[in-house]
């Protein structure tokens, strides 16, 4: 690494986050934060306003596959060279300001189109764009996070990351509900296009992290067939993976396919529905997004003391138990209508249980990893977790015309026993030296 990359830490622990890579992985942690609900929650919250029937709205999970499958193109981020920005930026900086740019592009894009029957293909195909760029991006950063510094440092730099990342959620939620309630669709996605410009600024002032020996010449990745270079760069992490865990492999990926699964059905058509019991977009940013910042926030917190306090491990179940759990809550306030103290319980609970459960997943994934496939492994573990939760929320709308919202949040709360007891599994049987 460079000399700035192993420069030793500031001694007084309050001055760690006032270095100069966790102020940066801050930064484009807000980059990676800010497109997801613009092609999720708020997306839906808009094509609900549309007058679009829930069945169309919830096939727009489906657009969450971009996530999903990214594992599909990460050999390319990591190791293609892109014409004159890899030489003029280096080559994290080069994929990370070409997805920015492609994000800004897409945004503005969409924002030009308004969602009806007759548009409807081509604002997904849009939408589309957004999400593969945004998923480009969030690669890249993951790349960059983990080479610019020591592994040492990485328990802070996945902090900041998360912190960047809940703020932009906000921002692509909250504030854009305010500029639509305001203004219009259109002002706000552009508006949130302009945002992207802090991702684009931090990308060209950071430094790029030194070229690892092991990255390969971007230029000569075919040279041995496509066959044999897929066979290393995607077959090759997953057979690692089933050499070190054996058949129990199966299990682990299997709940981490489904740990998220009750998060994902109800997520999608949470939005529509605080708008369809009456709460205006105002009121909707302040409590399910401002408020529910904090929350998350002090999720995130608690997740990094429980696996201090009880391991990461057993963590799991606790966290796979309050993603479903806290779905209970939306039946109650079903119940009340738009009460504001109702939805103010029910987001307190919601969100806390969405930041403690991120940090704790990310400390799993992170354990499952092996250095010698960091990248491409993490992205592959990270799309399954988000493979069958969109598959089955693309199916949300039709459940809830079927049985209603009542009966519909009882649905998605069901979806995740299944993650309960894989989590109940997974820290019984994996290997104490895993755990």
């Amino acid at each position: 690494m460079s000399e700035a990359e192993t420069a030793p830490a500031p001694k007084h622990p309050w001055t760690w986050y006032l270095q100069e890579k966790i102020v940066v992985i801050f930064f484009l942690g807000f980059s990676g934060g800010l497109p997801f609900p613009l092609v999720y929650s708020t997306l839906t919250l808009w094509l609900n306003n549309a007058g679009l029937e829930k069945s169309t709205i919830s096939a727009f999970a489906w657009i969450g596959f971009a996530y999903a499958l990214k594992f599909l193109w990460s050999p390319l981020v990591d190791r293609l060279h892109l014409p004159l920005l890899t030489n003029a930026l280096g080559r994290r900086r080069a994929w990370l300001i070409l997805s920015q740019l492609l994000i800004v592009l897409s945004l503005v894009s969409l924002s030009l189109i308004s969602p009806s029957p007759a548009t409807i293909l081509l604002f997904a195909g849009v939408a589309l764009a957004v999400a593969v760029s945004s998923a480009t991006q969030d690669m890249a950063i993951d790349a960059y996070r983990i080479e610019c510094a020591e592994v040492e440092m990485q328990g802070l730099l996945a902090a900041a990351y998360q912190y960047g990342y809940r703020i932009a959620m906000i921002v692509g939620g909250a504030g854009a509900l305010y500029v639509a309630d305001f203004l219009s669709w259109t002002i706000a996605y552009q508006a949130m296009a302009a945002c992207m410009v802090i991702g684009i600024a931090t990308t060209l002032l950071a430094r790029e992290p030194k070229v690892p020996a092991t990255a390969g010449d971007g230029g000569r990745i075919f040279d041995e067939g496509f066959l044999n270079w897929f066979v290393k760069a995607v077959v090759g992490p997953f057979v690692d993976f089933f050499q070190r865990y054996g058949t129990f492999a199966l299990t682990m990926l299997a709940f981490i396919a489904l740990y998220r699964i009750s998060d994902y059905v109800l997520g999608i058509l949470a939005n529509p529905f605080y708008d369809d019991i009456g709460f205006t977009k105002s009121e909707i940013a302040s409590v399910a997004k401002l408020y529910g910042l904090w929350i998350a926030l002090f999720g995130i917190a608690a997740g990094g003391v429980s696996i201090a306090w009880i391991g990461a491990a057993k963590s799991l179940i606790l966290s796979a138990t309050l993603i479903a759990a806290t779905n209970l809550f939306f039946v109650y306030l079903a119940q009340t209508g738009p009460e504001l103290w109702a939805l103010v319980i029910t987001i307190s609970f919601d969100n806390f249980a969405q930041g403690f459960s991120g940090t704790v997943f990310i400390a799993y994934l992170s354990s499952l990893t092996n250095v010698s496939f960091t990248a491409t492994q993490y992205a592959l573990f990270s799309s399954l977790s988000v493979f069958v939760g969109k598959l089955v929320a693309g199916f949300s709308g039709q459940v809830q015309e079927l049985l209603g919202y009542t009966g519909f949040f009882i649905y998605a709360a069901a979806t995740g026993i299944p993650s309960i007891i894989l989590a109940i599994i997974v820290v019984l049987y994996t290997p104490k030296e895993r755990q």
